[in-house]
């Protein structure tokens, strides 16, 4: 498979002419991620991994189009546009399904704990072909598989440096990339990074970051 990395948390994943998109949101390259996707997941209902008007637009350009996202996000969608109702599809933690030629396992079931104000809201995170794991906003370690290519938060209002290092050893997948980067400067992500992929590497997990729009044999 090919994984290309777009800003902050999106992802485009592409095999056998097939091409799946993740979490594309107001942070990222929207246009560029979505142009001739297959399908569509969402994690969750936060701006920077949902970009509503993108995704309705994906949705009313290519009629095959399908997207699967939590509850709230689906309802948003089918009301937006009912008629593209049949093909937006609800995850949530436990399911499987097939779609684009794709495997997919929902993992997770909630949002990481922001401030106890805040409340929590569903997050889905998806395992690809058994292979690639987006965890949305949480770090959930997968149960009994062996993640091939973890998808890395490396920063975010919920989260630390030692939490985000303890994921990564927790799954000790053979490869890693970073997501969730955008609200760092290149300064505070290298210091950031190098942690992980110091420690990560301990473990036998080799951390690579990806500039926005780079590719990768996965």
């Amino acid at each position: 498979m090919l994984l290309t990395k777009y800003s902050h948390a999106c992802v485009r994943i592409e095999k056998e002419d097939r091409a799946l998109v993740i979490d594309p949101g107001t942070l990222s390259e929207t246009g560029e991620a979505l142009a001739g996707a297959d399908a569509i997941l969402i994690t969750h209902e936060h701006a920077d991994h949902f970009d509503q008007e993108a995704v309705l637009a994906a949705l009313a350009a290519t009629p095959s189009l399908p997207v699967h996202a939590p509850a709230v996000v689906a309802d948003a969608l089918r009301a937006a546009a009912p008629g593209t109702a049949g093909r937006v599809h609800t995850t949530a933690a436990g399911g499987t399904f097939t779609t684009a030629g794709f495997s997919v396992r929902c993992l997770g079931g909630q949002h990481a704990l922001i401030h106890p104000s805040i409340p929590v809201v569903a997050n889905v995170g998806y395992l690809v072909d058994d292979a690639v794991y987006h965890p949305g906003d949480s770090l959930i370690v997968p149960p009994g598989v062996q993640v091939q290519t973890l998808l890395v938060p490396v920063h975010a209002p919920w989260s630390k440096v030692a939490e985000v290092v303890d994921f990564v050893v927790s799954v000790r997948a053979p490869k890693a990339f970073q997501i969730h980067d955008a609200l760092l400067n290149e300064s505070g992500l290298a210091f950031t990074e190098s942690h992980i992929a110091r420690l990560g590497a301990q473990h036998g997990t080799d951390f690579r970051h990806l500039a926005a729009g780079e590719s990768v044999e996965v």
